[in-house]
């Protein structure tokens, strides 16, 4: 097998495994919406294994910094009883916010990849440019968008219509 090979079959089982964790995280962004919340969903994985999951819950709880990312990041570190979680990756339906970024570069997440992008607020790029993270921080994250963006744009769209 030539060395592009192995490439394609690398990149197809990672898209994949992409594909498969956003699943994930869009389920939890439709328990958010049961409950009255914006729809975001996220879930981070280690090794294959979801080890922290969170959707939206400000209103529920409160609580201005309970975004889907921020719950899945201390659902996790209570699991592993770490704050750091090295070696993770985060799926999430939206692209974070600035406050969700800083949580996500302080955690040491490696990986974000998430659905749809903010075009009022994202912080990989639609707004701001925190995450992929530079030299500027302790840590660098990578951060792709785009998995399955439509899916995820739809749980939004309809969300907001539903309320006007």
């Amino acid at each position: 097998m030539r060395i592009t090979e192995v490439d394609n079959l690398r990149d197809s089982a990672s898209s994949n495994q992409d594909e498969l964790f956003m699943r994930q995280a869009i389920a939890l962004a439709q328990r958010a919406e049961i409950e009255g919340e914006v729809p975001v969903g996220a879930v981070l994985v280690l090794d294959g294994q979801v080890i922290g999951e969170g959707w939206n819950r400000p209103i529920t709880t409160s609580d201005p910094t309970a975004h889907a990312e921020i719950m899945a990041l201390r659902d996790a570190g209570s699991r592993v009883a770490n704050y750091r979680l090295p070696n993770t990756t985060l799926y999430v339906t939206l692209e974070p916010c600035p406050m969700c970024a800083g949580a996500i570069v302080h955690s040491r997440v490696d990986r974000v990849v998430y659905g749809t992008t903010d075009p009022k607020g994202g912080a990989a790029g639609s707004v701001f440019n925190l995450l992929p993270s530079d030299d500027r921080f302790n840590h660098y994250v990578k951060a792709e968008g785009g998995v399955l963006a439509e899916e995820c744009a739809n749980l939004l769209r309809n969300f907001f219509r539903s309320r006007r």
